[in-house]
């Protein structure tokens, strides 16, 4: 689904540009993705943080 047609009932512009609360809530909604909250970015970097912390376990222990 896209909001590029979508036009807000409270400050009448396109949601696409999120002038008010409003059209920001709405653009966020129709654009949530099903990650939880968690970015690519933030995968990312989680994934390195576990291999990094995998070396020094295998360091420590080796």
């Amino acid at each position: 689904m896209s909001c590029e047609h979508l036009i807000c009932a409270h400050c009448a512009g396109p949601v696409v540009e999120g002038r008010c609360p409003a059209c920001r809530a709405a653009r966020a909604h129709v654009h949530h993705h099903g990650f939880g909250g968690l970015t690519p970015q933030l995968l990312i970097a989680a994934a390195l943080i576990l291999l990094l912390g995998l070396l020094i376990v295998t360091r420590v222990i080796g």
